[in-house]
Formats: C-alpha cells, structure tokens, sequence
C-alpha cells in the first residue's frame, strides 16, 4: 500500500509536474555541451572550477545546469566538488535511458504542446512540427534530422532485443512462406533469412517504406527471397494474399485504435488457412516486470496521441487478446516476455467453426 504524502510533499510533487519541461531540457543541455559526461569522467568527483576551466561551456552555464541537475538527482555536491549520481550513470550509459531521450527530446517534444488539441479532434496535431502527413508513417522515410534517427532507433530498440526468441517460436514449425505486416525498414524480414536459408518473405507496408525496404534488401542481395507488396490495411478493399504458412506483426498493432486492430486482424484472417499461424508481437503496458518499463510505455502512448495517428496506443494484454477473438481468431499460446526484452508474444489462428 503506498505511502500517503503530507500536504508539503504533494505540493513538492506538483511543482515537479510544473517544471517538469523545463528540467527535462536542463539535462539534455547537460548532457550535449559535455558537462556530463565529463562529471561521469571523473568519478571521484570534480570541482566547478575545473569543468568551467575544461570545458567550452561559461560559468554561468556550469553553475545554473548544476543546479538544477543537484535538484534531479542527477548529480552530487559537496563543498564545490561534484561527482556523478546513479541516475546520472544511468543517463550517461544506459541504452534504454539514452532512446528514450532522444526520442522525446528529438520527435515528441514540440509536438507536446498540442497534446489538448489532438485529443478533441482526434489527429496527431503535433506533427506539424515534423512534416504535413495525415499521420507519422507516410513520412517515416523522409522525416528531417535528428528525428529520423531518434524515431529508428527507438523503434528498433523496443523490437530487436526480442527477434532471437521469437524466432525460435515462428520457426519451430519450418514455414516456407511467411507475411511480414508492417515491415518497416525489413529488418525482421532480414533476421528470418538469416535464420533459415530456405524460408520465403513478402513484406506488406505502405509504398514509401517498401522503397526502404526493398533499398535495404538490394543491399543484402536478397531480392531473390523477398518480395513486396504496397497495401494500406486502413483500406477495407486492399486485402492480404493468401498463401503464407505465417503471418507475423511486430509492433504494429498498437499503431491503431481498437476498432482498426479488429478491422486488420480480420483481413488478416480472411487471409489465414487453418494452418496459417498468425504472430502478434507486442510490448504490453501491464505485462512488464520493472516499473520503468511501464513508465515508458505509458508515456509511448501519449506519442500516438500527438504525433503519430491521434488514435492508437500502447495495449492492455487482455484487450488485445479480446480484439483477437472479435475478428474470428483465438489465441492458442501465449509466450509471455520473452528474452531479454519487454515483449509477449501472442501466437493465434483462425477459429474453428464448430
């Protein structure tokens, strides 16, 4: 049962929601003109004088970054000597730490501001900020720098960590043929070549990120194993091809709201033989087993909100598994947390009529 606060802590509590932006920022300006890392540098401490002295960043600078960095927790002082904290260490070095910054600081930050405005109407209104697309993913390609780079690697950090288990799960039943939905850049497509030499791919995404894909799979020489086919699974009238011993979505599902998931696990479903197995790959809120992992994909759904579609977000494992049935599928096994990695997957197939 938590603790309840005292009058005084609640209001100490607010004031951190209050300036929340803006010491978000101090840190990643302590973070880009070196002052961190030049803390984390010397780990027996380093006085103030010297990091002004060393560093091309004004005493002034110094001196107000501290500050708000001592009031974090990100640092230390005592007697004009600072060392580095524990959180400092985890934003100096730790991946996970690191992908998130950037993403917020690089993709969502301005985009923030319209947060109010996104949900009344519904539309990711911060996006504006990044490009004019109705929502992120018809801009993925040519998003402008540093976003590009900040939204890959967050994207590619909450999967890739996942593929060796979960390609031990797809292909303990040697599938010839398998879909994969929402293939993004290719690089699961690119792991499953790499895993069985015999297996066939057909990556279905909108056109602009097939052109990406398919660049990415001319440069592995593996044209001859991939094919490709543009589709908008929001267009009721495109439908997946039959044929696939597999169909796999890797974090893709949550990119909608309840109502389209259903929409594409249906056609997903008219796809789908009794034999096709259908793989749900997904990092489920309330399926995580540290705080920080729940924290952050808590707040990934407030990017949906303003920059991506305004309608989709981070899932409950239990609403997903009831959007599985409600489009004429079931879930037959579960493989929850699988690897070094915040994900379950959801392995389903069509039901059997009685």
């Amino acid at each position: 049962m938590k603790r309840e606060l005292s009058a005084v802590e609640a209001k100490y509590e607010a004031q951190k929601i209050a300036f929340g932006p803006m010491y978000f920022q101090s840190v990643i300006a302590l973070r880009d003109l070196g002052i961190l890392q030049f803390i984390g540098d010397h780990r027996k401490g380093v006085s103030i004088d010297t990091i002004v002295e060393k560093l091309e960043a004004s005493e002034y600078s110094v001196h107000l970054l501290l500050e708000a960095a001592e009031i974090l927790g990100v640092v230390e002082m005592e007697e004009g000597i600072v060392r580095i904290s524990k959180v400092g260490f985890f934003l100096l070095k730790d991946e996970m730490t690191r992908v998130n910054m950037n993403f917020m600081n690089d993709v969502c930050y301005l985009g923030a501001k319209n947060m109010t405005e996104s949900f009344v109407n519904g539309k990711p209104e911060g996006l504006k900020t990044l490009g004019d697309w109705p929502t992120i993913y018809q801009g993925l390609s040519i998003l402008p720098e540093p976003a590009k780079t900040s939204w890959f690697e967050f994207d590619h950090y909450y999967s890739d960590n996942a593929f060796p288990d979960a390609l031990k799960i797809v292909f303990r039943k040697n599938p010839k043929l398998l879909f994969d939905i929402g293939g993004n850049t290719g690089k699961w497509s690119f792991a499953c070549c790499d895993h069985d030499p015999n297996v066939r791919i057909k990556i279905l995404d909108l056109p602009v990120q097939l052109k990406v894909a398919k660049a990415n799979a001319t440069e592995k020489k593996l044209l001859d194993r991939i094919d490709f086919h543009a589709i908008d699974l929001l267009d009721t009238a495109q439908k997946i091809p039959q044929g696939a011993d597999v169909i796999w979505m890797s974090q893709f599902l949550d990119c909608f709201s309840k109502e389209q998931i259903v929409q594409i696990l249906e056609n997903a479903c008219q796809a789908a033989s009794e034999n096709t197995t259908i793989f749900i790959l997904e990092p489920f809120f309330d399926n995580q087993n540290y705080p920080a992992a729940h924290y952050s994909l808590v707040a990934t759904s407030l990017y949906f909100t303003i920059m991506a579609n305004g309608n989709s977000k981070m899932y409950r494992i239990g609403v997903m598994k009831e959007l599985v049935e409600k489009a004429g599928l079931e879930v037959i096994e579960t493989y929850p947390l699988i690897g070094d990695s915040y994900h379950t997957i959801l392995e389903c197939r069509k039901r059997r009529q009685a």
